[in-house]
């Protein structure tokens, strides 16, 4: 399976605008600017759509991990925030990602439940591809 996303852009750097898609659709022609994706302004992100992709590829990840021990999750809830800014040589730099999740998995132990953790952080697809810290906090519900 190939996933495949698509982006237009026009004119510069700060003063120009594009979009975003998916292939599938799912995402269609979202505007993103500079100040989108530095200023906190309304639109778009590449780093956003990033944090989605890490928080949906961890979630099944560690449902995944639940069940190779025979467990099953009631409910996945996770949070991912890549903190975009600038390296020390003054260019844009993804500066880290932290996941924060919780689960409810009847009868798992916290053991247990936090080897699955550790293991879906450091694991999932989207995880292998990424060279910077991954920070977690991950609560099991009773």
């Amino acid at each position: 399976m190939k996933a495949t996303g698509y982006s237009t852009w026009h004119g510069t750097w700060k003063e120009g605008s594009g979009t975003v898609s998916t292939g599938s659709d799912t995402i269609k022609d979202k505007p993103y600017s500079f100040s989108s994706r530095f200023e906190g302004t309304p639109g778009a992100s590449p780093e956003e759509l990033l944090a989605t992709a890490q928080a949906g590829c961890f979630n099944q990840a560690l449902a995944n991990n639940f069940g190779m021990i025979g467990f099953k999750a009631d409910s996945i809830n996770t949070n991912v925030v890549v903190d975009l800014g600038y390296g020390d040589d003054g260019h844009p730099a993804i500066k880290s990602s932290f996941i924060t999740t919780e689960a409810k998995c009847p009868g798992i132990a916290q053991a247990q439940f936090d080897h699955c953790v550790e293991r879906a952080r450091t694991t999932c697809t989207i995880a292998l591809i990424l060279k910077l810290n991954l920070g977690i906090a991950a609560t099991l519900l009773p």
